[in-house]
């Protein structure tokens, strides 16, 4: 399975997923942009997108909702090692409320992995963040990085919002 990525106008992504009701879409934005997402194992529809290997899925894309990719530049020689933690851990975040959906995504033609969770609501997103089970996932991450740095920069969290026809200018 792969994910496609592609960023425009919400208006021209939004003519894109309704041309194409059968695929496997998701459009989402920010105050900053918007992207679709297309997830298939065929070719995409996208001209020049950004594409990814799925190496790891929880859930179904929802028509609403509120997305967090934390985005992961690792070194090549690093892959095995990061893939390995991130492809064994236990799923607890499933169990989480106001869970949706989650993808692990390796990167085609970056250094960037991208770990995407999507939630109900950016209050169940919040909460996560301050729960057990997010530490107990990111105390296993921290220790990784004691084995050798894997990471090629550093990681970064892009937020988007997925039904909302308007975003507010500022949050």
């Amino acid at each position: 399975m792969f994910t496609y990525i592609t960023s425009g106008t919400y208006d021209f992504l939004k003519k894109i997923a309704e041309k194409h009701t059968t695929e496997n879409m998701l459009l989402m934005q920010s105050v900053q942009s918007s992207h679709l997402w297309h997830e298939t194992s065929k070719a995409t529809v996208f001209q020049s997108p950004r594409k990814y290997e799925v190496i790891d899925a929880a859930g179904d894309f929802s028509e609403v909702g509120f997305v967090a990719c934390n985005n992961i530049p690792v070194r090549d020689e690093g892959r095995p090692v990061f893939e390995f933690g991130f492809t064994n851990q236990e799923k607890l975040i499933e169990n989480e409320p106001g869970f949706i959906a989650m993808r692990v995504l390796r990167p085609l033609s970056s250094d960037t992995y991208v770990f995407m969770t999507m939630w109900e609501d950016e209050e169940a997103y919040e909460a996560w963040k301050s729960s057990k089970t997010f530490a107990k996932v990111h105390t296993q991450t921290e220790s990784a990085k004691s084995v050798g740095s894997v990471f090629s920069g550093p990681s970064y969290v892009s937020t988007f919002f997925v039904g909302h026809e308007e975003i507010e200018e500022a949050k």
